[in-house]
């Protein structure tokens, strides 16, 4: 994604925002993740309606943090709030209500390699633990044969802030990968065993493309947008998948059809089974206060998020998103009903 569209804030403002005077306008906060297709969403939602969505770019950490104080209508994550994050929440419960199906790539710099590599889950968490740190290293060459992969470092770049996106690539590694569940283990933020720090999708696609051999993780939108070369990632059934809204469609595809009418929708995706399923997808998730303190601006966010649900698969589609499964959205649509 264009380094204008990650803008740490964007303020979608309708020439028409005078036109309703009871009109409600919302602000958002977190997960950069998703704000390509909440500003896509918010634009065309603004036209329809009038009503304005200030969604601030942050990260997840920061998101459920501006939720958890009142300071924003809604807040969007890749990591769901915790059971105690949501005791601590000053305006009660939260509902985590899921928006659309990501895929974060493995984003590379090989100039030299014109075939996409492969690469499976042990190999990327041993290059994350540093014990990889050739591209020629022989685990590397077995996985890709007939590919000459140069005698050059691995530059390792990964996120220096809180991040969804570093969230639902721990959560991978941590599941196929005991000593990475062990430690370093998964969270929005860790303590990385090497590699270089950048904030944002722009921070880590910048590390990588400033030195040859450079690899790093970056939402799928960002990646393709910006023209960079991503990996093929093994999956639970022994295929190579590249990443891709297909992908991850078939990774939420078991999950969802399994999800209880009453469930919270917490629930990973990553490396799920089925020979389409890309390994590194992730629900993200909008949250919302089940109990508001102003019904009418309570309103308009539900009103956003059904609108969304019915008219924004298309665009989500666009910006290389999956939209959720129909059955899914009927349980979510049912559960934002009774936010009042």
């Amino acid at each position: 994604m264009k380094q204008t569209l990650l803008a740490t804030s964007l303020l979608l403002v309708s020439g028409f925002a005078g036109a309703n005077a009871q009109a409600k306008d919302l602000t958002g906060q977190g997960s950069s993740f998703a704000f390509p297709i909440y500003s896509k969403w918010a634009e065309a939602y603004a036209a329809k309606t009038h009503i304005n969505i200030n969604y601030q770019s942050t990260g997840s950490g920061a998101g459920i943090t501006a939720l958890s104080n009142m300071t924003v209508d809604f807040g969007g994550t890749d990591s769901p709030m915790t059971d105690a994050q949501i005791a601590a929440a000053k305006g009660g419960m939260v509902y985590q209500l899921p928006t659309v199906i990501g895929a974060v790539a493995m984003a590379y710099n090989l100039p030299s390699v014109t075939t996409p590599i492969k690469l499976d889950g042990p190999v990327i968490a041993d290059i994350y633990l540093n014990k990889i740190t050739k591209w020629n290293d022989p685990r590397l060459v077995a996985l890709n044969p007939g590919v000459k992969l140069p005698a050059v470092d691995i530059a390792v770049a990964h996120r220096s802030d809180g991040s969804g996106t570093t969230f639902i690539f721990t959560d991978f590694l941590s599941s196929i990968s005991p000593e990475w569940a062990k430690g370093p283990g998964k969270g929005t933020a860790i303590s990385w065993p090497t590699g270089i720090g950048g904030k944002g999708n722009d921070g880590v696609a910048g590390a990588v493309k400033q030195v040859e051999g450079g690899l790093g993780y970056v939402e799928l939108a960002y990646a393709k947008k910006t023209s960079m070369q991503t990996a093929l990632v093994k999956n639970k059934d022994g295929k190579f998948v590249e990443p891709s809204a297909k992908g991850a469609t078939a990774a939420a595809a078991a999950v969802a059809a399994s999800l209880p009418a009453n469930s919270d929708f917490r629930v990973s995706i990553v490396n799920a089974a089925g020979p389409e399923s890309y390994p590194i997808s992730s629900f993200t998730w909008m949250m919302i206060y089940a109990k508001q303190s102003d019904p009418a601006k309570g309103k308009e966010i539900v009103d956003f998020y059904k609108w969304a649900m019915d008219n924004g698969d298309k665009m989500a589609e666009d910006l290389y998103y999956a939209p959720l499964p129909q059955s899914m959205k009927v349980k979510t649509l049912a559960r934002a009903a009774e936010i009042k």
